[in-house]
Parts: C-alpha cells; sequence; structure tokens
C-alpha cells in the first residue's frame, strides 16, 4: 500500500512514466525579477516587503492582529507578513510584486492551480445567472452524485459553508444518532475553532502556542476527551472508562495542523475496529485529504471506511464550501428528513458549486495522483537531502499532493514528536526561503501542498533555493 518517504511519512509509488503538465501561464500582471538598465549589463530586482508592511500596518487598526486568519500574521516565523496580489498556476504574486512558487495553495484547495482557466470560465458563465439563490439549484445535485460516487463512506451530503460547519454538524449529527454526548478528539487535530474542539486543537492554536482558548464555557468542553495521535491504548482506556458513552471518535485520518504526521495503518485499523464495537461513529475529517490523497480521499487510500465524513477546500474550487456524509441511515437524521437541525444560507451555493464540479472534473484525468506523488515525492526527498548535506538534522514525509517535514531527527507520530522539533531554526529557513522566492505555510505546524501545476523545473528551484538557504542557516 504504502512505502516511507523521509523518515516519518508515507508515500504511494507508481512505475508510471509521467509526462509533465503543461506550464501555467503567467499573470499580465507580473513583475519581472530583472531590469535591463542598458545592452550588457542587467540588475537583480532587491526583495523587498515594503508596500506589504504598509498594508499590514493599516490593517491592525482594522482588523484583530492585522488579519482575518491568525496563522497569516507571521507571529511564529517574524518578519513582515505578505499581502498578495495575484495567483496563477503554482505561483503567485505580492503587491511589492515579488513572485513565489506556492507550496499553500490557498491552504489545499489549488490542486489544480491557482486560477485555473476552465474553472474561471464554468465561474463567468454561472456568474451571469447570479451569486446566490437561497434556494435549490441543479448545482448542488451534480456536485453531490460526485462526492456521493467517489468518497466510500458518503451515501448522502450536506453541503455547508466551511470546514468548522462541516465538523460542527457532523458532531452533531454522531450525538443525535447515539444518544450519547462524549467525542474523542486527538492532540494536534484542528476541526475548526467550534467550542467542542478547542481542546488541544493543532492548526494556528498550536502555531501561536496558545491554552484552549478563553470564551469557551467549560460546559462545551466537557464532554470532549482527547488522546495522542497514533495511540490506541489510550483510545482503549477512554472507551473503558466511559463505556457506553462515547458517541464518535473523530480524527484527521492524515494529520496537517500539527505539520504533516502520517497515521500508523494499524492505528486506524483499530480506531474503525473498537468503534465498531462500541457503537461509536468514526468521523474522518477530511478537510485537508479529501480528493488529494485519492479521488476518493484518504478512506479510499488506506481502505478504511469511516461512518462520517466531513470535506471542504477541494469540493469547492477555491470558493467556501465545506460538506459533512455517510452512511444513509446516519444522514437521514439531518433535518428537513429527521429531526436534527442544521441550516444556512448560503449553503449549495451555486458558484461553489461550479468550481467544485471542474475541480473534480478535472482530478478524473488519467494519473493526476501519480503526478502528484512524482513531484511532491522530489520535493521532500530533495529538501531531505539538502537538510542532510547542511548537516541539519530533519525528517518529513508525504503522500501524494500533501507533505511536510520537521528540524528534528526523530519519527514525528504525533503532536507531543512535533513540538519538539526546531521551530527557530523553521523560522529562519522560511524567511530565508521567502526570499528566493518560494512561499511555504508560515508555521512549522502546518502540513504543504502541490499541485497539478507545479512542474518539475519548479521542484528543481525549490531544492536549489533550500540547499542555498540550508547551507546559510
Amino acid at each position: 500500500m504504502a512505502g516511507v518517504a523521509g523518515v516519518a511519512g508515507l508515500s504511494w509509488s507508481s512505475n508510471l512514466s509521467l509526462l509533465p503538465l503543461s506550464k501555467p501561464s503567467r499573470s499580465a500582471r507580473r513583475v519581472p525579477s530583472v531590469v535591463v538598465r542598458n545592452a550588457i549589463s542587467v540588475e537583480t530586482k532587491s526583495y523587498t516587503l515594503q508596500k506589504s508592511e504598509e498594508i499590514f500596518n493599516a490593517a491592525k487598526e482594522l482588523m484583530p492582529g492585522g488579519v482575518n486568519s491568525p496563522v497569516r500574521a507571521f507571529k511564529s516565523v517574524g518578519g513582515v507578513p505578505i499581502v498578495f496580489d495575484s495567483v496563477k498556476g503554482c505561483r503567485m504574486w505580492d503587491v511589492d510584486g515579488n513572485e513565489y512558487i506556492d507550496y499553500v495553495g490557498s491552504w489545499g484547495p489549488a490542486i489544480i492551480g491557482h486560477a485555473d482557466d476552465k474553472v474561471n470560465a464554468a465561474l463567468i458563465e454561472t456568474l451571469k445567472k447570479g451569486t446566490s439563490f437561497g434556494a435549490p439549484c441543479v448545482l448542488e445535485n451534480e456536485l453531490a452524485n460526485m462526492v456521493i460516487s467517489a468518497v466510500p463512506s458518503i451515501e448522502m451530503v450536506r453541503f455547508v459553508n466551511s470546514g468548522t460547519e462541516a465538523c460542527m454538524g457532523a458532531l452533531r449529527l454522531a450525538r443525535a444518532f447515539t444518544g450519547r454526548q462524549k467525542i474523542i478528539k486527538f492532540e494536534g487535530c484542528y476541526h475548526g475553532h467550534a467550542d467542542s474542539f478547542l481542546v488541544k486543537a493543532g492548526s494556528g492554536v498550536a502555531t501561536l502556542g496558545l491554552p484552549d482558548s478563553p470564551g469557551v464555557p467549560k460546559g462545551a468542553t466537557y464532554e470532549t476527551l482527547t488522546s495522542p495521535y497514533n495511540d490506541i491504548e489510550t483510545i482503549k482506556n477512554l472507551f473503558n472508562t466511559h463505556k457506553g458513552e462515547i458517541a464518535a471518535v473523530i480524527l484527521e485520518p492524515v494529520v496537517g495542523n500539527a505539520g504533516f504526521i502520517a497515521p500508523k495503518l494499524e492505528f486506524l485499523n483499530a480506531l474503525r475496529e473498537i468503534t465498531k464495537k462500541e457503537g461509536a461513529l468514526l468521523i474522518f475529517d477530511e478537510v485537508m485529504t479529501g480528493f488529494r490523497l485519492a479521488y476518493g480521499g484518504a478512506q479510499e487510500y488506506f481502505g478504511i471506511t469511516p461512518d462520517l465524513t466531513t470535506l471542504g477546500k477541494i469540493i469547492g474550487g477555491g470558493l467556501p464550501v465545506g460538506a459533512y456524509g455517510g452512511r444513509r441511515d446516519i444522514m437521514e437524521m439531518v433535518a428537513p428528513a429527521g429531526p436534527m437541525y442544521q441550516a444556512g444560507t448560503l449553503s449549495g451555493n451555486p458558484l461553489a458549486m461550479t468550481a467544485g464540479i471542474h475541480t473534480l472534473r478535472r482530478l478524473m484525468e488519467p494519473r493526476c495522483y501519480e503526478y502528484l506523488d512524482k513531484v511532491t515525492g522530489d520535493l521532500v526527498h530533495g529538501i531531505l537531502d539538502a537538510g542532510k548535506r547542511a548537516g541539519h538534522e530533519m525528517s518529513g514525509g508525504y503522500i501524494r499532493g500533501m507533505f511536510g517535514f520537521f528540524f528534528t531527527a526523530r519519527p514525528v507520530h504525533n503532536f507531543e514528536d512535533a513540538k519538539k522539533s526546531d521551530t527557530a531554526k523553521f523560522a529562519r529557513f522560511y524567511r530565508g526561503m521567502l526570499e528566493e522566492g518560494v512561499y511555504f505555510a508560515p508555521s512549522a505546524f502546518e502540513a504543504g501542498f502541490t499541485s497539478l501545476a507545479h512542474s518539475s523545473k519548479d521542484i528543481e528551484q525549490t531544492v536549489e533555493a533550500a540547499e542555498k538557504v540550508l547551507q546559510q542557516i
């Protein structure tokens, strides 16, 4: 099924010969990296974030911390947060005219590349009909059929507007279906900012080093139990201690919100067995992994079918979207078919449905996931090898289009392992890579993403930049 990539990750490898995809078109607003002074001399454009700094300083008077999502503030890596102006393919341009190879992909959705021409053309046609109906539209049926056909656990689906909403809905549904209140989540896993999930959470909570968030009532988290990731013995003990009380176990089947952390296959299999035995539901939060590790998500990749699944990011092609789905007998508890209430004015938004439909159509084309595996493997192995040559202790891994690395020699199996990595060194590496034109997530505790728009040349350029920076830090 899988082999090891680096030290702490899984990778699926293919023997198929892969043809490079066509290189993404460049933005018309691109600022050239060199300026011709005369016929015989050139001057390299210096890296500056002057405009970004000005805009960010103004934003701090308008928005908390100057941002609308905490990790964007660059607090864990230092320096000036980047204000972007445009994107295309695997490239991004900031307001100062700097160009970057992008490995964030809008935190996952841009799996076919930013501003895809076919997706944009479809969005323009949908836009002509209206931006929101607040009523059923046929596009919902089309995307629902695609999701149900692809994801093994999903027989019915409900669209919402974000991953947080999807996880909130799935959790309420699990409690309604089982008649139980307690849930188990894993340390370092992030399932959105709903009260009951902000216990030992990942993502921005981990990045900023925050304790469990103020403002969350004790009663909201009283029924939330936690366990280290990849630790099945703690799960067994929790089920024994709270016999007949646990409604569900929710997890990221591959952790992306504490850095990239791959599951042990025996851990996933044991979770499936114990939840069935104890009458609890198994929920895969596939907001990141859905349609990224395989067309059917992590559950297809690992061959393990949960009871409920949450989705987001890719199924909206970059527009705000989320979804939860699962077995028909469970989903028929959701209003108006059943008594569990959940609603949303913009749910099933026609623009989000359109972008999702055309993104998934692209992913149905042959060899997409083999290509992602190839470019991601070359990237991760290249960076780890460069780190080793420069004398750094590093580990990392990847699965298809998702990857990560840590500045530690020890394998990373859970959040405690991840916290032992050298985050100060990551910050120095991060800032150095920015100046070399490479954009990673501004946190040691976030996964990275590749896309079908990344070419072998992009990967080579990134590895060369990493080699240079790793020799300097």
